[in-house]
């Protein structure tokens, strides 16, 4: 991989993006560039579930990468879901090589927490590299500490490390 765009879809944490393009540059040994905001997609928003459907939003993605990059990333800060699941933190288009992550529901006070902006950026980073794992053809790992372990909750999410385990990392074709 050799370059991935960052999309900051609707109103999101200038800091927080810059987090996570420093440490997708380290893992994936690459250029990060951010793209200007996007508008979050009207008709992606279902407003019985108050939540964004966040293949819909993929689609817009899809839409504005430019082909000289390798993937891009959406980042946002609405509740995203997909027919079937509650929510979900991220989705991944393998083929299209785009990917989301919602920071909604990785905020401590999404939970009735107080807030802590460094566990929110821990897991923003751990979100942003599972999602661009599954771009590169990586499905779930059952290693609960490799990146690639499904989230169901943040636990999960808590639990796993920044990295990939031995055998993603060598399925993956990512150099250390």
């Amino acid at each position: 991989m050799e370059r991935i765009l960052i999309i900051p879809i609707g109103s999101v944490d200038p800091d927080i993006l810059k987090t996570i393009s420093t440490n997708l540059a380290k893992i994936f040994h690459c250029m990060v560039e951010k793209e200007m905001e996007m508008p979050l997609p009207i008709a992606a928003y279902d407003s019985r579930r108050t939540q964004y459907h966040s293949s819909m939003i993929l689609n817009k993605i899809r839409a504005v990468r430019r082909k000289d990059l390798d993937r891009a990333l959406g980042v946002t800060d609405v509740d995203l879901y997909v027919p079937g699941l509650n929510f979900v933190f991220g989705e991944a288009d393998l083929s299209a090589g785009t990917a989301v992550i919602s920071l909604a529901r990785l905020r401590q006070e999404f939970h009735g927490r107080r807030p802590d902006t460094r566990l929110l950026h821990e897991r923003a980073v751990k979100e942003a590299i599972h999602e661009l794992g599954h771009t590169c053809g990586l499905g779930h790992c059952r290693d609960p500490q490799c990146i690639m372990y499904f989230s169901n909750s943040l636990k999960d999410t808590d639990g796993k490390g920044p990295g990939f385990c031995a055998l993603c990392k060598n399925l993956s074709g990512i150099s250390s």
